[in-house]
């Protein structure tokens, strides 16, 4: 009779789902920021205003409204060099969402730590941009980042906690005391 083997599955933990999660999301961030960083180079060298006209067309938008009249306004004022710098700041803000996301996926405490920073860095803006005109997306966008930054809260503090109970048990080993937790007052007479 021949025996089945499983395959060797590596079995997450939820932290590890959850942070794999945050990941894709940093992931999906930075393809997008790729996306209009390489379209922005694909305007490089053409007539501008030209291209927000077609935009203000394919949008269907009033072409004497406030949308088009700022595609229009920013056309006038993009040079070349400015789309070199909007496209090299668009890279570098994806390779660091993508560096995130990588430390993220192999749940790095370093990529935990920049990732409640750079999440609590949005909060503000986003939410001043809630308060002036909310739809659905800024919303969600929000609470997402909430949500994302209360579990990277919630991972740095029982982090520490872990790390200073394996400390207080090195401690009390090294001192003699066999007990798994040390003494109770945590005070050695």
């Amino acid at each position: 009779m021949m025996e089945r083997h499983a395959p060797n599955r590596r079995h997450l933990s939820k932290r590890s789902v959850a942070l794999r999660t945050v990941a894709m999301f940093e992931v999906t961030k930075a393809a997008i920021v790729l996306l209009l960083g390489c379209g922005l180079f694909h305007l490089m060298h053409k007539n501008l205003d030209d291209v927000s006209e077609r935009v203000v067309q394919v949008l269907h938008v009033n072409p004497e409204g406030k949308l088009s009249n700022l595609f229009l306004e920013l056309a006038n004022h993009a040079s070349d060099r400015n789309l070199w710098i909007l496209a090299l700041g668009t890279l570098a803000y994806a390779l660091v969402r993508l560096t995130e996301a990588y430390g993220l996926w192999r749940e790095r405490e370093w990529a935990q730590w920049f990732s409640l920073l750079s999440t609590v860095l949005y909060l503000p803006p986003e939410l001043y941009w809630m308060l002036g005109h909310s739809s659905r997306l800024k919303c969600a966008v929000l609470v997402t980042n909430i949500l994302i930054f209360l579990f990277m809260v919630s991972l740095r503090v029982n982090g520490r906690s872990t790390v200073v109970r394996s400390i207080q048990l090195q401690s009390s080993i090294r001192n003699g005391d066999q007990s798994p937790a040390g003494s109770a007052s945590g005070v050695r007479s």
